[in-house]
């Protein structure tokens, strides 16, 4: 079986692109990556191309037409991880947000703390984020706060995209029946593992906003999430979690 994969969407982040697969490859632990490409006019995909020639097989991309949603984008790289055998699947942002160092991190709160998913969050430990508005901050925390009421999910970062599974998750939550594209992806995932009962675990991290290239972030992205919890909650009440 094949250890750890990092998925990391793309959507126009030419300007990310090579630096953050270059800093996932000088890790003390091997990782491949799989990046996965909607189509990005700006020429990330063929970036990636050229980088293959030097890593080759640690080095995977998955093209798609058109921009199709973070949610879609990270379901197609678990089926693929899934069916490639890899054990620890990660995800991960292009933009930097999420230092690759706290990858191996992620992977020891797993592989070595007996954790089903780690979560890199940025409010276990204060609010660890740095060169975000005060508007955005406070918007990203209290969206937490909202989560935790709604679903009694015990996380402080529902929101976080920064994470590792154990290969049995991903195995045992019906991914066709997940239903977001957007960030409430990533809380409709979190949210589903913890009521199937795994053992999820927040690992502290600085998250700092991106430098380069333009934020993904939308007022529709915002309300599907705000909504959708409501949603996602309600069928969760009709719907049986056994393993």
């Amino acid at each position: 079986m094949k250890e750890r994969i990092v998925i990391i969407p793309t959507y126009n982040e030419i300007e990310n692109i090579e630096g953050i697969i270059e800093a996932v490859f000088a890790l003390p632990l091997p990782f491949d990556v799989l990046i996965i490409d909607d189509g990005s006019p700006d020429g990330t995909a063929q970036k990636v191309q050229q980088m293959q020639q030097k890593w080759g097989g640690r080095l995977i991309l998955e093209q798609r037409k058109g921009k199709l949603g973070l949610g879609t984008a990270y379901l197609h790289g678990f089926a693929k991880a899934l069916a490639w055998g890899y054990a620890y699947i990660f995800e991960m942002d292009a933009d930097f947000s999420h230092d690759p160092k706290d990858l191996v991190r992620l992977y020891q709160a797993c592989a070595e703390g007996q954790n089903d998913v780690a979560i890199g969050s940025r409010y276990i430990k204060g609010v660890n984020v740095v060169n975000w508005p005060m508007s955005r901050v406070l918007m990203s925390y209290f969206a937490s706060m909202y989560v935790r009421l709604i679903t009694g999910m015990p996380i402080m970062d529902a929101t976080a995209g920064f994470k590792c599974y154990r290969r049995n998750v991903l195995e045992t939550i019906p991914l066709e029946k997940i239903k977001f594209v957007g960030y409430a992806f990533q809380i409709e995932m979190k949210f589903t593992a913890w009521k199937y009962g795994f053992k999820v675990v927040e690992v502290p991290i600085i998250f700092t906003d991106r430098t380069k290239g333009v934020s993904k972030m939308s007022s529709k992205i915002f309300k599907e999430a705000f909504f959708g919890v409501i949603q996602m909650k309600i069928q969760s009440l009709f719907r049986s979690y056994r393993r």
